[in-house]
């Protein structure tokens, strides 16, 4: 997490959708926000917690006088989505960090947007900054129903005509978007880019390896663990955690982070974002060889001494932590 921080009032809440607010971030004093790229998110310190939370910002990276993040209540999160929706009122002011991005839009010729519920908000900054440079590009937004696709009056304006489809499965995958036959085909120096539930994210990765996709050429952002799991291309597989401290030796089963595994058993690890992006969990290994998942080691190589044991694994049987 970068170290520099704002003090932004919050300018306006509104409904985007049923249970999503989106809230715009101004500056106290009238000035102009550090420039932010598409796909980049704030770190958030919410209200009434003593972490920070990540969430993307959605407005058009042309704009400076403004940030507006969008956050889905959660009521079996870990707080952070309740109390931006309870406690965070209009003229508020929140400590967020300067923006950070760890899912950058790249140059191609064309794109492909896959989105799902919350995850509209990165691709939704992409389509505002590819619809404003003429660039050719498509989305293909999944929500429950038209109820709970956020930003649905600004999808369906003429401006995005032709470039944004919406797909309503009822609860229903099967009933939503066909995600093979969609990437079926590929267009020359096309980019795909996707955010998401955990569900629609391993859809669409096995949909592009099935098809061929390259694989640079094929981009998630995960809000969580689980999503993190699903985009990886390799299947998981169980191992083993053993605590230097005590010897105690435990299973981490495929689809489990080893922080879930270690809080079962009442282990207490430090943790924040929980997807990979803080470092807040960093966790020293003294023996095996982990599975690097995370996005915080970009500047400098996590080597083999070192983990996030929010999204991170294993290539080894076994590793033995120094907790």
């Amino acid at each position: 997490m970068t170290t520099k921080t704002l003090r932004l009032r919050v300018a306006r809440i509104t409904p985007v959708a049923e249970g999503i607010r989106s809230f715009e971030l101004v500056s106290r004093d009238g000035r102009a926000l550090p420039d932010f790229e598409a796909g980049a998110h704030l770190d958030v310190q919410v209200p009434t917690l003593n972490g920070m939370r990540q969430y993307s910002l959605c407005n058009d990276p042309g704009e400076t006088h403004r940030y507006v993040i969008a956050v889905q209540r959660d009521a079996n999160g870990r707080g952070g989505s309740r109390a931006m929706h309870d406690h965070v009122h209009m003229g508020d002011t929140l400590t967020v960090s300067e923006p950070v991005n760890d899912f950058p839009l790249l140059y191609a010729r064309s794109y492909v947007l896959i989105a799902g519920g919350i995850g509209i908000t990165p691709l939704l900054s992409m389509a505002r900054l590819l619809e404003r440079t003429g660039a050719e590009w498509v989305l293909h937004y999944c929500a429950r129903d038209a109820g709970r696709t956020a930003f649905r009056e600004l999808l369906t304006s003429p401006s995005f005509a032709g470039r944004v489809h919406l797909h309503h499965d009822g609860g229903d995958p099967a009933k939503g978007l066909d995600v093979r036959a969609l990437l079926s085909t590929r267009g020359p120096g096309t980019r795909l880019y996707c955010c998401g539930p955990s569900g629609l994210m391993k859809a669409v990765r096995e949909a592009a390896l099935l098809n061929r996709w390259p694989w640079e050429k094929v981009h998630f952002e995960a809000f969580t663990a689980e999503g993190t799991s699903a985009t990886h291309a390799t299947p998981e597989e169980d191992f083993e955690v053993t605590l230097r401290s005590t010897g105690q030796v435990l299973r981490i089963p495929a689809g489990k982070s080893v922080l879930n595994v270690l809080r079962t058993h009442g282990v207490k690890v430090e943790s924040d974002c929980e997807a990979g992006s803080c470092g807040t969990c960093l966790t020293r290994v003294c023996e095996g060889t982990p599975e690097h998942r995370d996005t915080f080691f970009q500047t400098e190589p996590a080597g083999e001494a070192r983990m996030l044991v929010c999204v991170s694994r294993a290539r080894s049987k076994r590793l033995v932590l120094d907790l």
